[in-house]
């Protein structure tokens, strides 16, 4: 199948090319700013399906709306009509077709010419209106708000927010891709032209938006993971690293260094617990502890060791169970509230050891009590 996207080189556009061209059963065109009307026509003798995505937004000169939007629009159909072709074109439009403003009108002009298009030919059109866009590759300090917060908050830059009140709603690229993606299994679908059901949107205040930004920032230092539950957190997420400085995508955790070895903590998250991890010395012990409720799981992942159990229930005293434990096993070891237990390293080198706990380390509230597994 023979597929053009228009405005290739755009937020959208580079998007969704990039899942097209994981697809061996398409053959795909492009046409952008650097591309001439002789490319555009070549690829409009062929395309099947058209992804109509190029337009302007941020002019120069108020009259580049009705050339960018409307008038290009009107020239693809003109070409179509006179080859006597009517592939499938979907046509990426703003909400603000709705609104008496310069873009507005020319967004609604080529939705008219595009209705006039079908109405004549026969042809399908869809049309997509479109709020506010936000994933990777989208433009900061241009015509979306989430970039501009994501890339600013990044870097240590100053953010302005006018109303933090203000609610807007915010559909996610990798959605919108996959809305438009639907449509190469309907290219048998009746024609005439209709407006897209609207994508999936996330409804969030400005004030929202940069405190959920500003936490993903923190989270390298405080190690709290965002409500993963949450989509639009999920998204969000993901659109924040997208904007992180080349230089910046790693960062150090705190270590902690004793004669035992070094432990340092990866993760937290909120009704999920945390990981951390520790570097143990040969012959060296850690734990001899139990918790009342508190669960772990220990997973050795380099050296040898022995994990110990003992139950500090009266008549259990005397019971001692063992894990022997290596990293080429990957055996998961769970421990269970009311056993008092410990870890160690009975190989030559260092013994590397993830560790997962039910809950969040809370110094008020520790939950955990010192107890030997082995009487001396």
């Amino acid at each position: 199948m023979n597929i053009l996207v228009t405005g290739s080189d755009g937020f959208l556009g580079k998007n969704l090319c990039a899942s097209l061209k994981t697809r061996k059963d398409i053959e795909l065109f492009v046409f952008d700013r650097n591309n001439s009307r002789d490319e555009l026509n070549a690829a409009l003798n062929s395309a099947e399906i058209i992804y109509h995505l190029a337009g302007v937004n941020r002019p120069r000169k108020v009259e580049e709306f009705k050339e960018g939007n409307t008038d290009l629009t009107g020239e693809i159909c003109e070409y179509l009509k006179k080859i006597g072709r009517t592939p499938v074109i979907v046509f990426s439009s703003s909400i603000q077709a709705l609104r008496d403003n310069p873009y507005g009108k020319s967004k609604l002009g080529a939705e008219e010419v595009l209705r006039d298009f079908a109405a004549a030919t026969g042809a399908r059109v869809v049309v997509h209106r479109f709020s506010n866009l936000f994933g990777k590759w989208s433009r900061p300090n241009y015509n979306t708000v989430t970039a501009t917060f994501c890339y600013n908050i990044a870097r240590g830059l100053p953010i302005e927010i006018s109303d933090p009140a203000y609610r807007l709603d915010l559909s996610y690229v990798d959605d919108v891709v996959e809305a438009f993606l639907s449509e190469i299994g309907q290219t048998g679908a009746a024609g005439g032209c209709s407006i897209a059901q609207p994508v999936l949107s996330h409804n969030v205040s400005l004030g929202e938006l940069a405190a959920l930004i500003r936490s993903f920032k923190d989270q390298r230092t405080s190690l709290m993971l965002p409500n993963f539950a949450d989509p639009f957190v999920r998204k969000l997420y993901a659109t924040f690293l997208s904007f992180l400085p080349e230089d910046a995508f790693a960062y150090n955790l705190v270590k902690r260094e004793d004669p035992r070895g070094s432990l340092a903590e990866f993760v937290k998250a909120a009704g999920a617990g945390q990981i951390f991890v520790s570097r143990t010395k040969p012959g060296i012990t850690r734990g001899n502890h139990y918790h009342h409720t508190k669960v772990e799981k220990f997973l050795v992942v380099e050296g040898e060791g022995i994990i110990r159990f003992r139950s500090i229930q009266p008549g259990a005293q005397d019971k001692v169970l063992e894990y022997p434990v290596r990293g080429e096993d990957y055996r998961v070891v769970d421990i269970p509230p009311g056993y008092t237990h410990s870890i160690e390293n009975t190989g030559k080198g260092e013994m590397v050891t993830l560790f997962w706990a039910s809950e969040v380390f809370d110094a008020q509230k520790p939950d955990t009590l010192f107890e030997p597994v082995v009487h001396a």
